[in-house]
């Protein structure tokens, strides 16, 4: 007999956008003068108050286990902030505090997949969605959103790709990688699909509280009672106060799919870091006024790398709309050549930022979207400036 492996943890591919963040970091530590476009979360430190409610957590011995789906006073602080932000009534006992958004995903596909269930994932999409799709045994389908309409897709592309096997829909608004939010009128048409066609969606609201320009966030269970029932909101305190190492995330739904998703975590993982919990409670229930700050900040920063980006020729972006991402097009740069050598992806264009302008950034192959390159601007406004110069540079090779 011959040992062997889960073939389904063996398909699991590393996360890209991890493995370039710790390249980043591992090349500012030996002091290279790089720009990393990459950051998944805020540059900004958790706000002071948060901190000093964890310390008080810890001073007052709050280290033991805790409830597998969180404390109480936690569940009902994310029930109350459910009702006043996203208007839509999750009971205290329908929340599941999870160890970070990332999990509670996790959680969700384990209690909605069966073994070939299929769920549609719209792309652009964040690049975990089919990984976890696939280790709970389901079938990921891909979708690709068109440029006209934002990289978002419609209720009828979604219609169209339905199957008796269609389980679910994995919802992400705002997007990562493409910052673009759904209306209230694209969410009501994808919601009429769902109720028609019955299934569930996912809905990954994680960057909520970060939309620009009087562009309005919408919960998709917001909308009625019937796509309440089949919707799961996911979301967490990682990026809107900037408490990413943390690890809290949350989800909201019906009473029947918390209890199963409270059963499998409490042999997963216990229970969510009980001080955690405790710092997750004052963001959400204390001043929200650093959020505020921080989000006119990266509007900021937004309105300042859209413009330089879209000024440079051979590049196409959108303006987003939400969260902190610019989604560019590198395209017409394939085919053309580099000192010497043709370019014949933008995997090799992201390798040529990095090694001779240093400046990285996240190639979205794995995004769904491999001509797309995703720069975040969740970095100072100096050192966007600094990344985008060093970017006009590379361009003028080309023209």
């Amino acid at each position: 007999m011959s040992l062997s492996l889960s073939e389904r943890a063996l398909q699991v591919k590393p996360s890209s956008t991890l493995v370039i963040t710790a390249k980043a970091k591992e090349m500012k530590s030996q002091g290279i003068d790089i720009v990393g476009f990459v950051a998944g979360e805020p540059d900004y430190g958790t706000p002071e108050n948060i901190n000093k409610a964890a310390i008080k957590a810890i001073n007052e011995g709050f280290s033991k286990y805790t409830p597998a789906a969180g404390i109480k006073e936690l569940r009902q602080g994310v029930s109350d902030k459910f009702a006043a932000f996203n208007h839509v009534n999750y009971e205290w006992n329908q929340v599941v505090i999870s160890n970070g958004a990332k999990h509670s995903l996790t959680n969700i596909c384990q209690v909605l997949i069966n073994p070939g269930d299929e769920v549609i994932i719209p792309a652009p999409y964040w690049l975990t969605y089919p990984e976890l799709v696939s280790l709970a045994g389901g079938v990921p389908v891909t979708i690709h959103g068109k440029k006209e309409n934002g990289y978002r897709v419609t209720a009828k592309e979604i219609e169209e790709v339905v199957s008796e096997q269609t389980k679910a829909l994995i919802l992400n608004t705002p997007n990562n990688p493409t910052g673009m939010l759904y209306s209230r009128e694209e969410l009501e048409a994808i919601a009429k699909v769902a109720i028609e066609k019955d299934f569930y969606v996912i809905s990954d609201e994680i960057y909520e509280y970060l939309t620009y320009d009087g562009h309005e966030h919408v919960s998709i269970a917001s909308l009625n009672d019937e796509i309440y029932k089949r919707t799961i909101t996911c979301s967490g305190v990682s990026k809107s106060y900037s408490m990413t190492g943390w690890r809290i995330g949350y989800t909201g739904s019906t009473l029947e799919i918390a209890k199963l998703m409270d059963s499998v975590q409490s042999h997963q993982t216990s229970n969510p870091c009980s001080i955690a919990q405790k710092a997750a409670l004052e963001a959400i229930t204390g001043t929200q006024e650093p959020m505020e700050t921080m989000k006119v900040e990266f509007g900021h920063r937004k309105n300042y790398i859209y413009d330089r980006i879209k000024a440079i020729p051979l590049l196409e972006t959108l303006n987003s709309e939400g969260a902190f991402y610019l989604f560019v097009n590198f395209e017409q740069l394939l085919g053309r050549e580099y000192k010497g050598k043709e370019l014949k992806s933008v995997n090799q264009v992201a390798q040529i930022l990095l090694e001779d302008y240093k400046v990285v950034v996240i190639p979205c192959e794995d995004f769904g979207f491999p001509n797309f390159i995703r720069l975040s601007y969740a970095i100072s406004r100096e050192a966007i400036a600094k990344g985008v110069d060093r970017i006009e540079r590379f361009m003028e090779n080309f023209k």
